[in-house]
């Protein structure tokens, strides 16, 4: 009973750990003000690139840049969030048979 457990833990463990990997490849990105602001981030949630077009390095832009900045990195974290959960649904199907589609 308990070899049975822990096999199916160590299963789970390495699973998770793919999944990782296979994440950490994924990139998903976030813009705002019309492609103004990109942010590129993986699957993760860690953030890779930041791209900022020149007119919002002015000094006079600055409220709207931070304003930007906070809404394409939301929008950037939430694709990453949405591949994450997508990843972790696969994961859950395989390991639970039938009873992971009920996550």
């Amino acid at each position: 009973m308990f070899g049975d457990l822990f096999g199916k833990l160590q299963e789970a463990q390495s699973k998770m750990k793919e999944s990782k990997e296979r994440l950490a490849l994924i990139t998903v990105d976030g813009e705002a003000g019309d492609g103004a602001v990109k942010v590129v981030v993986t699957g993760n949630r860690e953030v890779k690139s930041i791209d900022i077009a020149e007119r919002l390095l002015e000094k006079d832009n600055k409220e709207e840049l931070e304003d930007l900045l906070i809404t394409a990195l939301n929008r950037a974290l939430k694709n990453a969030e949405n591949a994450w959960e997508s990843e972790m649904k696969g994961i859950a199907g395989g390991m639970l048979g039938p009873l992971g589609g009920l996550f």
